[in-house]
């Protein structure tokens, strides 16, 4: 029925492109002849390049679970209160971009850090192809300013990774059995409002095999707060299953992956330039107040393109950007 239903609306589309392309073929003719159709053809036009833009995120979005919700988590690297403030600068980027998008959004696990920033924070995106788009800022992003908690005010460098996993649907097949589970609660540390740090709520669950820890604190409930936990869980066992099947196949074959988590995908410089720079895409731009305000759809596009087309470039090191 999913398949169907994706069909369908491809055949839609199709339809409606061919539509509007009639539309602007007879504006142009009219236009030819003599009549006041400027506004008209230069509106069909604008109408037509955004649907082209939904038909391209389409087609580079045809992966198993591109179309599903995503579930994000972001980390400060090392460097303390330095990166913990980067890395809620990058939470408050993608919060601010999937509201421009439209997606549901649900902070669902908010560690604060000690003087400020955050330890960690997790949430999710609902929406169509939230997954298959913000899957592209997967991996490390790196931070260049002068420190607003240095009293010396000297250039630091911080680090933040970003993690991404697809919300999967009931019928993916992902067994964990309660051997396999410690369960802890404890009370909500961060924002929430009036029942925080008053009813032990929060849950973490930790799956002994593997080491994967989750935490939920949003809910005041603690029973709604082991199921969110439960489903970052079954997405992150599922993405580690993945990952080494193509280990194993990547072995088998000889090949490197594409790209490694722990490279670096972007840099942000703020001082002693201003710049964005993607080290995969070579994509880069003068404004990054812009792009910390959550404008990173021209970054998303650009490494879909290029990811499609089978040009993206290899991560490395860029110490003079």
């Amino acid at each position: 029925m999913q398949q169907r239903r994706r069909l369908e609306e491809d055949l839609r589309l199709r339809e409606s492109l061919a539509r509007r392309v009639d539309d602007i073929g007879v504006l142009i003719e009219w236009a030819g002849a003599g009549e006041p159709v400027g506004e008209d053809l230069a509106r069909a036009v604008r109408d037509l390049e955004a649907e082209v833009e939904v038909a391209e995120t389409r087609k580079m979005l045809g992966g198993e679970h591109d179309r599903a919700n995503a579930i994000v988590t972001i980390h400060p690297g090392a460097g303390g209160t330095e990166s913990q403030d980067w890395a809620e600068m990058l939470l408050r980027m993608y919060l601010r971009w999937a509201e421009r998008r439209g997606f549901k959004r649900e902070l669902i696990d908010y560690q604060p850090g000690e003087e400020a920033g955050i330890k960690s924070a997790t949430f999710t995106l609902s929406g169509d192809y939230a997954y298959g788009l913000v899957s592209a800022e997967a991996g490390v992003h790196r931070l260049v300013r002068i420190s607003p908690f240095d009293q010396a005010a000297r250039r630091h460098t911080s680090f933040a990774s970003v993690f991404v996993w697809p919300e999967l649907p009931d019928d993916v097949d992902v067994e964990i059995e309660d051997k396999d589970l410690r369960v802890d609660t404890y009370r909500s540390s961060g924002a929430g409002g009036q029942h925080v740090n008053v009813t032990d709520s929060a849950v973490r669950l930790t799956h002994l095999p593997t080491g994967i820890v989750v935490s939920c604190q949003n809910e005041r409930s603690q029973h709604k707060n082991r199921a969110s936990a439960m489903r970052v869980l079954k997405a992150r066992l599922y993405d580690l299953r993945l990952k080494e099947q193509q280990a194993r196949l990547a072995q088998i074959a000889g090949a490197k992956k594409e790209i490694g988590f722990g490279s670096q995908i972007r840099s942000y410089v703020l001082q002693p330039y201003q710049m964005v720079k993607d080290h995969r895409t070579k994509m880069e731009t003068g404004d990054p107040g812009r792009v910390l305000d959550g404008d990173i759809d021209g970054f998303i596009k650009t490494y879909l393109m290029k990811k499609s087309s089978g040009t993206l470039g290899t991560v490395v090191d860029d110490e003079q950007d």
